[in-house]
């Protein structure tokens, strides 16, 4: 063959191009005009071109050769779609090209549409030839796309079972005369039940059998047993094994089983992953009735087994030992079992399928690509999630079948030789692109596609909310029944009708929301049940999920983290105040999806973010609303955290501290750009427990405002105090946050603000004990720090005085708490469970604490401190209070400011007094913390033993 020709041929894409043109120019195929060095006519040149474009050229040439004959080079001239289909074949499938070299006119079965005729009983060379025939027909359409792989599937399902009726028929036939006459029904199970075959796979069935008329029924098993073995050696020789593993005790357990016996062993001692398999189960040959009463009686079984102990966990447990036992040497090159294969699309599909299909009948599909199109319209998977997991799934499928096109064996493994691989490639229809030559695409391709599934599969098959589901009886499954009132009372709802109106208003409908909390409601009033209040929970729950229904995150968040469904059934059943935060600020719900996310952002990086967010307004009611906003979405973020038990009591209070700091220093520069940013320095002094930063869900911004300027400043200073005030408590569907400035020389009959002159002439002159001890608590909050150190040095030989606490002062701070004691307490209030002011409670101990601070800070550094804690415990350590004394004042501050809180999350109003009795109590249990099902008087117990505690050591240190 000439260079010339060699050449072109090559460009063409055969490698072996001397050879190829040698059989293209010679006898029998008479293509190529090797003197002209073109096509011999236009049909000739349709012909090559086809052949060029196989998966493996040379090959495809080769094979053409041996199986030409006249009428076919003839039909490949004039037939485009046979022409396409068969050289595609001949580049693919060296075993298939085996069977049309002996089976010479088999070629026609690639013309015209796809016809699938029944399989005759005829002798096993005959039965072969014509499933191979059929094989052919399938896979010449498959490989140049004319078939959707969901109909290759399904041609190759219907094929198998062709093939097993002929083969039932032929035994039967072999039958001797005189035995039981028997009913047998063979069910497919596994990819063959499915409709999803592979091309080479074993084909996984169950047979069960009937006597027939009134024959005895061992005897007819007997026959029964005959017929499933011979029509599995049929198989064998025709096509592939037969599996029949899956039956009821596997390979130890009877070939054949009666109905009854087959219902008996599956109520008793099925297996988890049996029911999975049964999912799949179908009747394809033998008696058909019998088939469908099978059917019948197990089909119930199967969507109710995700109910049983484990399941989820079981079946996860099943494909991590898959994937252990998988060897390492191979494990990347397994289409089917490696990580990003196809079992990871089928054991998520399946596990959902199972979970969700018991109250959803939509879901009860076999095959993969309807049950993954059934979960996605359902909202099981998101509609993205879905897309990428078929695009997935059909890409392994379609590599799956190529590689075992090639020589008609059962393997999943894509091949290491690059000659092979390139062959694999080519068939997929990939060709050189800028990722590289066709390996390196195929390769690029293969890489996206499994890191994909692995990405879904982790997502899906091991979604939290999957074992909360299966833990669901199904009858609870339907909320809608007669049923459904008694049910929700045995769960603990009070007003059951109320209860049904909120589901039915979630659920009513047939969108795609309405779809998710019908799958999400069951497991929500299972976690609302363990709730404090389940009824308020659910309510709150409608609301939010009306605030939010709309929002295509928020059910998809609640479906796929199955942590964050549970945390905010117990949050909104627990408190209403996270409720109605919550539903002003919907948005903050994804923080209870990560732990990370519901620590308390760091000082300066919340304040910037309030001061850039409201810089970027264009008026000050817009700038100070954006800051109140924000304010209110890390209030929640540090509820979360309480309630979840994430952080403790002293976090709690830096925390809110934090957030009320940087409201103020954002709110502060706001009020002085509107009020013309007077030339003064301006300080907010945070008093009370915002200077111990240890302010709670319920207290308001306790302050002083200095400043120092001109002798005409004052006017100035008093706008911006009264503009930053007024804007933060200005009505808003967030929350006000109160700046209460009586704490201030001579209180509210005191001017709101004094420049720092002033302060200093009122502290050495007119300064009393109790103002001394209200310094204890001063230090600078925001605005500018260099006038805050100045008014801290000016107040600290106040608090600190030189000489220590005079006798009467310390008399005079024990009259004034003597007096608080008789006269705040609240009409009817419980001293031994108030916590502020009962006895014990925080009065007690913050008064205690102070008292020493006064009487030795100037001698004690570590008592100059604006915090109750660190104050106690440098008293300690300086000896002027016993350590165990000091535990026990620490441990009951602790419990009192922790019940605090609880009892504000809880009722969303401030309230010093620990509920007595009923929900209320209960729920502030929870959010202490105390586990699901506790004594609700526990709490009152543990409280007041901590309080009497901590008043022995009151009376001891303070009144002495």
């Amino acid at each position: 063959m000439s260079r010339r020709v060699a050449l072109r041929l090559a460009r063409l894409g055969f490698l072996d191009a001397d050879g190829a043109g040698a059989l293209l120019s010679g006898v029998p195929l008479s293509l190529w005009d090797a003197e002209a060095n073109a096509p011999v006519d236009e049909g000739a040149a349709a012909v090559v071109a086809a052949l060029g474009r196989s998966a493996d050229p040379d090959a495809a040439v080769r094979a053409l050769a041996r199986a030409a004959e006249p009428e076919l080079l003839d039909a490949l001239r004039g037939d485009a779609a046979l022409r396409a289909r068969l050289t595609s074949l001949l580049g693919a499938s060296p075993a298939l090209v085996d069977h049309l070299a002996v089976h010479r006119g088999d070629w026609r079965a690639l013309g015209g549409a796809l016809d699938r005729p029944a399989l005759p009983p005829a002798p096993l060379a005959e039965l072969r030839a014509a499933y191979r025939r059929e094989l052919l027909a399938i896979a010449g359409r498959d490989l140049v796309g004319d078939l959707e792989l969901e109909t290759v599937t399904e041609a190759l399902a219907d094929l198998a079972d062709q093939t097993l009726r002929a083969a039932l028929a032929i035994a039967q036939a072999d039958l001797p005369a005189g035995v039981a006459p028997c009913r047998l029904a063979i069910i497919a199970m596994g990819k063959a039940g499915a409709r999803e075959l592979n091309y080479v796979s074993d084909v996984d069935v169950i047979f069960v059998a009937e006597p027939a008329g009134d024959a005895d029924e061992q005897a007819a098993l007997a026959t029964a047993t005959k017929l499933a073995a011979q029509t599995m050696r049929i198989c064998a020789a025709v096509a592939w094994e037969v599996d029949a593993a899956l039956r009821p005790e596997g390979k130890v357990g009877p070939l054949v089983r009666t109905l009854a016996s087959h219902e008996a062993y599956y109520r008793r001692w099925a297996s988890t992953w049996e029911f999975q398999a049964l999912l799949k189960a179908r009747p394809a040959a033998g008696d058909s009735e019998l088939g469908r009463r099978y059917l019948d009686v197990i089909a119930p079984m199967v969507w109710t087994a995700a109910e049983r102990a484990d399941f989820v966990a079981d079946v996860q447990a099943m494909r991590r030992r898959v994937v252990a036992h998988l060897p390492a040497g191979i494990a990347e090159r397994e289409i089917k079992l490696g990580p990003g294969g196809l079992r990871d699309v089928e054991f998520a599909v399946q596990l959902l399928q199972l979970v969700h299909g018991r109250g959803d009948e939509s879901l009860r599909v076999p095959a993969t690509l309807p049950a993954l199109a059934a979960l996605r319209d359902g909202g099981y998977v998101g509609r993205d999630d879905a897309l990428s997991l078929g695009d997935a799934y059909r890409f392994l499928r379609a590599a799956e079948h190529r590689v075992q096109l090639r020589r008609l064996r059962r393997t999943h493994l894509v091949p290491d030789d690059p000659a092979e691989l390139t062959v694999l490639a080519r068939a997929m229809g990939f060709r050189p692109d800028s990722r590289g030559d066709v390996r390196a695409v195929f390769a690029a391709e293969w890489a996206l596609h499994a890191r994909e599934v692995r990405r879904l599969h982790e997502k899906l098959f091991y979604r939290p909310l999957l074992s909360a589901v299966a833990r669901v009886p199904s009858a609870d499954l339907r909320l809608t029944t007669g049923e459904a009132g008694r049910r929700l009372a045995a769960l603990g709802f009070a007003d059951p009708a109320g209860a049904l109106r909120h589901i039915g208003t979630l659920t009513a409908g047939v969108s795609r929301r309405a779809a998710l909390q019908r799958a999400l409601l069951p497991v929500v009033l299972s976690y609302l049940a363990d709730a404090p209040d389940p009824d308020a929970g659910l309510l709150a729950y409608r609301r939010v999920s009306e605030a939010l229904g709309t929002t295509p995150w928020y059910l998809r968040l609640l479906r796929d983290e199955g942590k964050v469904a549970e945390r905010l059934a117990y949050l909104l059943g627990t408190g209403r105040y996270v409720a109605g935060m919550l539903e002003r600020a919907p948005e903050a719900l994804p923080l209870l999806a990560d732990d990370q996310a519901l620590r308390p952002r760091p000082a300066d990086e919340l304040s910037a973010a309030m001061i850039d967010a409201a810089a970027r307004q264009p008026d000050a009611a817009a700038a100070v609303s954006v800051v109140r906003g924000l304010r209110r979405h890390e209030l929640l973020r540090t509820a979360f955290a309480d309630l979840l038990g994430l952080v403790d009591v002293a976090t709690v209070g830096e925390a809110i501290t934090t957030i009320t700091e940087a409201t103020l220093d954002a709110a502060l520069r706001v009020a002085r750009r509107s009020a013309g940013d007077p030339p003064i320095e301006f300080a907010v002094i945070a008093m009370g427990r915002l200077g111990g930063c240890e302010v709670g869900y319920g207290s308001d911004a306790d302050v002083m405002f200095v400043y120092d300027g001109p002798p005409d400043a004052a006017r100035d200073a008093q706008e911006v105090a009264e503009r930053l005030r007024a804007q933060l408590r200005a009505p808003s569907a967030d929350p006000p946050l109160d700046v209460d400035a009586n704490l201030r020389p001579e209180g509210r009959n005191g001017p709101l603000v004094r420049s720092l002159a002033s302060y200093s002439e009122y502290y050495s002159r007119w300064s009393s004990a109790w103002e001394a001890q209200a310094l204890l608590r001063a230090r600078f909050a925001v605005g500018d720090a260099a006038l805050g150190e100045r008014f801290t040095a000016l107040i600290d030989p106040v608090r600190y005085p030189a000489a220590g606490l005079r006798a009467d002062d310390r008399t005079e701070i024990r009259r004034l708490k003597a007096r608080v004691d008789a006269e705040r307490l609240p009409r009817g209030a419980d001293p031994t469970t108030h916590v502020k002011l009962g006895r014990g409670g925080l009065a007690d101990i913050e008064w205690t604490v102070q008292l020493l601070q006064l009487a030795h800070g100037h001698a004690t550094a570590g008592l100059r401190t604006t915090r109750t804690l660190p104050a106690l415990r440098a008293a300690a350590d300086a000896r002027l209070i016993e350590q165990r004394d000091a535990e026990a004042l620490e441990g009951a501050w602790r419990l009192a400011t922790h019940t605090r809180n609880a009892i504000m999350l809880v009722r969303d109003k401030a309230d010093d007094q620990l509920p007595r009795q009923g929900r209320a109590l209960l729920a502030v249990g929870r959010a202490l913390g105390y586990p699901v099902g506790f004594d609700p008087g526990q709490v009152i117990d543990d409280y007041r033993r901590a309080a009497r505690r901590a008043r022995r050591v009151v009376e001891r240190v303070f009144y002495g």
